[in-house]
């Protein structure tokens, strides 16, 4: 029995164009697990002579990784089977995104992202550095604010020690840059060894004004390096800086992830949305045999995704490298960016700016501000 012949689909009318689009609607984005077309992205197709053209626009940077997403789709529409090639032009454009309730976005700053974590040591400031350069080399525009008073570790981890920022207005800061990211912390005005020996509200006022009198431009993204902890201090950088979306990192040890609960409770109660979780030193490989040890557990933040219904974004193994490359100012994206540990950065990016795409925008800044005054 001779088997049957091959079926070679056409879609020459606008019935046919609106069935392609249905099967479209059902290629799963790679970085968001979301169908194309879906929350965070949209297309349009046209039909050609001899092929059909698809405009795909992301609310989120690409610019590295289209390449990697189109070969996707064209995998996904050679299966398809249909009777003409695929031209595919892939666009994004990052939104604002709405901010907890009563607070007004800072300008210019389109996204604030906070980066948390419910203890210290779970190594919440390499991940901030390194999304943050991940993100820049999608093409977004990215800044950092280094919000741990009492242990800014940015100035190091991005080669800036003994810089000073300047101002051009006598009003405001211009932040440092690095590797293309703006950054800005309490680490470039105060000695590396002089201890903050600074209460609650003295830290607080110190982030506002670090936040408000800096001149950051136009950023896509403002990634907060928070400070550790679940404390009156983190609740109330929470409820004062107009964040889009919250990350918490956690390591498998089950003592890590009973904080990183608290985190989360925190920026539920708050109202801050959760873009999602990443598990730090998954595991350990060995640089010489390559035997993987899970020394902290194992699966532990999959876990807490799973209890608490979020997005789990990544995990990044516990590598000598890491270590090596923040030390010496030149974060592992930047100085290894095709190792499989830049790669698990990009994903964990890529997988949160999608979070956030996906998520309700902000549209109070499309109105205008009305002034209502008295008649003289």
């Amino acid at each position: 029995m001779r088997p049957p012949p091959e079926v070679v689909f056409s879609f020459m009318s606008n019935e046919g164009l609106a069935a392609l689009q249905t099967r479209l609607c059902e290629f799963i984005v790679p970085f968001t697990d979301r169908k194309l077309g879906q929350a965070g992205s949209k297309f349009d197709v046209e039909e050609g002579s001899d092929e059909y053209l698809v405009s795909i626009s992301l609310g989120f940077p690409i610019d590295r990784s289209s390449s990697g997403l189109i070969e996707a789709l064209r995998a996904y529409t050679e299966s398809l089977k249909l009777d003409k090639a695929f031209n595919f032009k892939v666009g994004w454009t990052v939104t604002p995104h709405t901010v907890q309730h009563g607070l007004k976005p800072l300008e210019g700053v389109s996204n604030i992202i906070a980066v948390a974590s419910g203890k210290g040591g779970v190594g919440k400031s390499t991940i901030t550095v390194n999304l943050a350069l991940a993100l820049a080399q999608e093409g977004a525009q990215v800044g950092i604010l280094d919000a741990d008073i009492y242990g800014p570790s940015q100035p190091r981890m991005l080669g800036l020690l003994g810089r000073k920022p300047e101002t051009r207005d006598g009003k405001t800061l211009e932040p440092l840059v690095a590797h293309g990211v703006k950054v800005m912390s309490i680490g470039f005005l105060v000695d590396e060894r002089q201890p903050m020996a600074w209460r609650g509200p003295m830290v607080t006022s110190a982030l506002n004004q670090l936040l408000g009198e800096t001149h950051w431009g136009e950023l896509d993204y403002l990634l907060v390096d928070m400070p550790p902890g679940t404390g009156d201090i983190q609740l109330t950088l929470s409820q004062r800086v107009p964040v889009s979306g919250a990350i918490v990192v956690t390591t498998p040890q089950e003592v890590s992830l009973a904080d990183a609960r608290k985190g989360l409770e925190m920026f539920q109660k708050v109202n801050v949305p959760i873009l999602g979780i990443v598990e730090n030193m998954s595991a350990h490989i060995c640089s010489s045999c390559g035997h993987e040890d899970q020394i902290f557990g194992a699966a532990g933040g999959i876990r807490l995704s799973e209890q608490y219904e979020l997005p789990f974004l990544g995990s990044v193994p516990l590598d000598t490298g890491i270590m090596k490359n923040t030390d010496e100012g030149n974060p592992s994206v930047v100085s290894e960016p095709e190792s499989p540990v830049a790669a698990s950065y990009r994903d964990i990016a890529l997988r949160a700016s999608g979070e956030l795409a996906a998520s309700g925008k902000d549209y109070s800044r499309l109105f205008p501000t009305i002034t209502v005054k008295e008649d003289e």
